[in-house]
């Protein structure tokens, strides 16, 4: 038997309406150094899905093409350094044609004691530095990392427990809250705490949504209150994702249908809204 499924019970207690004594910093920064020449979309999705979440406030730093359009596409995005409460990094990104400016820039950041959501392209500096950190591998990038930290890889094949052990090994060899994305999505943290989010409609697995969600976890961190314990912040964000995909698909009949990560981060303020009008 695996680990119990996160609800929107357990949602609506991580989420918070804003007070009228609120302001933008109160609210949440969080910060995304993600995208890249090649794949400048990723920032672009990532960024959109976290204003979307209900932060106060998305500093963006990266590469020209990058910048540009995530400031077309959302001008109120700050693309200056500055404070944050959260970090996304990876997003957009391949490990092998990181610049050493880049790797000592994802460095300190690894290195600071703000919380970071570490992604895709960054995944293999996941055992780096001292911040607080949920990764976010899907079942190939896992069995990477594991291999890269000494552990055995968990298989393309293994059903849902086998994942979930693999997940909470990782998590206790790195130190990390480990993220593990599928159709079963597998949250365990260092202490053994472990949950899981299932399948919300099969209408997901297209791409960008994994950067979406990586936005979403971001902002969710950088909104806490309480962002000491990650487990139930990453679980919060993977649960938003799956009830945003279902909530694009749908819209477009009882089966669902064919949707993009847009519509995903675009669907976020409804289900956000949704759980806390719940409580």
């Amino acid at each position: 038997m695996g680990a119990a499924e996160w609800t929107a019970d357990d949602v609506r207690r991580i989420l918070r309406l804003p007070t009228r004594s609120d302001d933008k910093y109160s609210r949440g920064v969080v910060g995304l150094r993600t995208g890249s020449q090649a794949y400048p979309g990723a920032a672009v999705l990532g960024v959109e899905a976290a204003w979307r979440t209900g932060v106060g406030m998305v500093r963006y730093l990266g590469p020209e093409v990058p910048t540009s359009l995530v400031l077309a596409r959302r001008p109120e995005t700050v693309a200056a350094a500055g404070r944050v409460q959260a970090w996304v990094i990876g997003s957009g990104t391949d490990a092998a044609h990181r610049t050493p400016e880049e790797d000592t820039a994802l460095r300190r950041v690894l290195a600071a004691a703000e919380p970071v959501v570490v992604d895709a392209g960054a995944l293999d500096l996941a055992p780096v530095g001292s911040a607080p950190r949920i990764i976010t591998p899907h079942g190939r990038e896992h069995d990477r990392l594991r291999v890269q930290t000494g552990l055995p890889p968990a298989g393309v094949d293994a059903d849902d427990d086998a994942r979930e052990a693999a997940a909470v090994e990782t998590a206790a060899h790195l130190g990390v809250t480990v993220l593990l994305k599928g159709a079963t999505t597998i949250v365990a943290t260092p202490r053994g705490w472990v949950r899981r989010i299932g399948v919300a409609t099969p209408w997901l697995a297209t791409a960008g949504t994994g950067d979406v969600l990586a936005g979403i976890v971001g902002a969710v961190v950088a909104g806490a209150a309480d962002a000491d314990d990650l487990g139930p912040l990453g679980a919060t964000g993977a649960w938003l994702h799956a009830e945003a995909g279902a909530a694009a698909a749908g819209a477009l009949g009882a089966r669902g249908g064919p949707i993009t990560a847009m519509e995903v981060a675009a669907a976020v303020p409804r289900v956000v809204a949704g759980v806390l009008a719940g409580g």
